[in-house]
């Protein structure tokens, strides 16, 4: 009878139902998961093949079909950009510039976005618009007439343009922030009101540790920003001895040309590699800042 029982259970419409469910759910995340490792695969496709021309001959270069694995290895492309360009410099140069743009972004942004999100005065709102309607405007437009301010202030061919614009906050992280401050309970600030805390030990001692992993969101986007920017210090500075990362290799790559693109790939390499480490590390404090300020998918 039991037996019986069971048999009947297996066989029933909804234990069929759900097992179809099952397998259909099975087959989808399996085929999602195919499709995402091809996509991998896709975006992976031109960095690897620049860590593969970074380690060929000129002559490998430019083989067709192309070859993947390069033979004979040629790691010298990788000494040999010390020689050819003064990357130390403009490794020195870049850090320079993406220390004070980071701890300058961080601090600001973090300032203003408490000020739009836990303070009550009038026009907040209004000012809160107008800075978001900002985003609409790109570099392009507001390039030239900063350029003219720099150049009378004499700020040209310093550091100084690439620097202060981080001090002064930013639109997308002033709304990212501050959609994280408003999702933080105000007991907490109402707490340390009453024991006499001023509105910037309240950011200090209660915003911050709670709003951390936005706060490293913003630090590594600014990371990425002041690291890989080309335009800027490209309008800004003369001499070669300032020259950053992006512009230290836009200035390899114009002065050797095709004629030894294997350490113009190896150059790339190497400044490619800081970035990948330090979104490797931070990965999970950029999601979690990311899904707390709501705008994850």
């Amino acid at each position: 009878m039991a037996l019986s029982d069971y048999r009947q259970s297996t066989t029933s419409p909804q234990a069929v139902g759900g097992q179809r469910k099952r397998t259909r759910r099975t087959v989808t995340t399996v085929v999602r998961h195919v499709v995402l490792v091809l996509l991998s695969l896709l975006f992976l496709t031109p960095f690897v093949w620049m860590v593969s021309t970074s380690l060929k001959t000129n002559e490998q270069v430019v083989e067709w079909p192309p070859r993947w694995i390069p033979n004979p290895l040629q790691p010298s492309n990788y000494s040999g950009v010390f020689e050819t360009v003064p990357l130390l410099t403009y490794a020195k140069n870049t850090l320079i510039v993406t220390l004070f743009s980071v701890i300058g972004a961080v601090v600001s942004n973090a300032l203003v976005a408490y000020g739009f999100a836990r303070i009550q005065w009038r026009g907040r709102e209004v000012l809160f618009i107008i800075t978001l309607g900002t985003l609409m405007l790109p570099f392009q437009v507001t390039m030239i007439p900063l350029f003219i301010m720099f150049t009378k202030m004499g700020w040209v061919n310093t550091f100084f343009p690439l620097i202060v614009p981080s001090f002064l906050g930013n639109a997308f992280y002033i709304f990212l922030l501050r959609q994280v401050y408003l999702g933080i309970s105000e007991n907490y600030s109402e707490a340390a009101r009453i024991e006499g805390a001023s509105d910037l030990q309240i950011l200090w001692y209660v915003i911050v540790p709670l709003a951390r992993p936005a706060l490293l969101s913003i630090a590594l986007f600014q990371y990425l920003a002041s690291w890989n920017d080309f335009l800027g210090p490209l309008l800004y500075l003369n001499d070669e001895s300032k020259f950053t990362l992006a512009l230290g290799l836009a200035n390899m790559q114009s002065a050797l040309g095709l004629s030894d693109f294997g350490q113009i790939m190896a150059a790339a390499t190497m400044i490619l590699i800081p970035v990948i480490g330090v979104f490797m590390f931070t990965q999970r404090y950029f999601l979690e800042g990311i899904a707390a300020s709501g705008l994850k998918g």
